[in-house]
């Protein structure tokens, strides 16, 4: 897999703590390679927010232009390639292409070439407070948690790029009385309880009817008909689509402001652990593989314990294990749906060469889950 293009991704938060546009990391051994590899694929390409390109290690060059870019596309310019020739070059090109640009690891002292309008800044946080009047909207970079946030948007940064809201969260509560009642629905739909029984809890919180229909209807279940209540949703998806639903609807409970990027993330990854599965399992097991993905930021979202949020829903025993061991048949894909979330491309390759997945298929399954959980509404 040497030669081969692997992409990554950190996604960029708005001062809501809310996914506003996903910065992918191509990692290609050439400009040319990587244009390859972005333009097969196009079919699957996220277009709810805007997308910054990063070519990681390699110096932008006018090989980019041959790439037919998507409307939302941003193509970043690291600093240190800001003054190559092949990049002053392809500039002036990409602007006259429609292309917007956006500055990556901007420093005061950063000499820019005049009259170009940059979108973004990325500035690495960790190294320099936020320079006085930025070119662009600033993004800090390197943030350790959610405190970290918190402090640079006080300090004048427009959003944040990174995974830091993975970090600093407290779980050691019990399961509050609105997530507890999405877990007894959960546990009604997988004993196949009458549904007169399910719509009982339902109408207890007319909230959560109107947020699982909604789901259900999203752009991204791709049905041919609009669900109007409970009782058509079985009729139509039957109670294992309605479990996945529902483990949504759980996922998405929660009030904390940090939430709507770590609902995002969660169910990003379960979507391509049910798109990367499907060569791998039975058309029956892809929900539990989602459910796996989606349930891997449980503790955070629910600020309970894994454990305890888990002993609650009597999970079939493969999801259990991938959660709570880290072991059974699931744990090698929720691993790879988890280095996805990383600038380490050697071990995302060696993950999917142990599952013999190609390189293309895991970019596929990577955009089609981003495009899916964009569609969702969070928040």
């Amino acid at each position: 897999m040497s030669n081969a293009v692997l992409i990554t991704r950190e996604p960029v938060i708005n001062k809501q703590h809310k996914i506003t546009a996903n910065r992918l990391i191509v990692h290609a051994a050439s400009v040319s390679q990587a244009v390859e590899a972005l333009d097969s694929l196009a079919e699957v390409w996220p277009s709810t927010h805007p997308v910054f390109i990063s070519l990681y290690k390699l110096v932008p060059t006018p090989d980019l232009l041959n790439w037919i870019a998507p409307a939302n596309a941003m193509v970043e310019i690291p600093t240190q390639s800001i003054a190559h020739p092949l990049t002053l070059t392809l500039i002036p090109q990409l602007l006259a292409a429609n292309i917007s640009l956006n500055l990556t690891w901007y420093q005061h002292d950063t000499v820019l070439p005049p009259n170009v309008q940059w979108r973004f800044l990325i500035v690495d946080a960790k190294r320099q407070h936020l320079p006085a009047d930025p070119p662009g909207l600033s993004i800090a970079w390197g943030l350790t948690d959610v405190p970290d946030f918190r402090n640079a948007i006080a300090e004048g940064y427009d959003g944040a790029s990174g995974w830091f809201f993975l970090r600093g969260v407290k779980t050691d509560g019990k399961l509050a009385p609105s997530h507890a009642q999405i877990v007894r629905l959960m546990n009604l739909v997988r004993r196949n309880a009458e549904v007169r029984e399910i719509e009982t809890v339902l109408k207890q919180d007319v909230a959560l009817s109107y947020k699982l229909l909604r789901y259900i209807n999203s752009a991204g279940f791709g049905l041919m008909c609009e669900i109007q209540s409970f009782r058509h949703a079985v009729t139509i998806l039957g109670y294992e689509k309605l479990n996945k639903w529902l483990s949504v609807l759980l996922v998405s409970a929660s009030r904390d402001p940090s939430a709507p990027a770590l609902m995002q993330t969660a169910i990003a990854r379960g979507r391509f652990m049910e798109k990367i599965g499907a060569a791998f399992f039975d058309k029956g097991e892809l929900d539990n593989l989602f459910i796996t993905g989606a349930f891997s930021l449980l503790h955070l979202l629910l600020g309970a314990s894994l454990q305890s949020a888990l002993e609650e829903m009597h999970l079939p025993t493969p999801i259990a294990d991938a959660l709570i061991t880290g072991d059974g048949v699931y744990a090698p894909f929720l691993k790879l749906a988890k280095a996805l979330e990383s600038f380490d491309d050697k071990q995302l390759a060696q993950l999917a060469g142990e599952l013999h997945i190609s390189p293309d298929q895991v970019n596929r399954a990577h955009l089609e889950a981003l495009s899916f959980a964009d569609s969702l509404q969070f928040g």
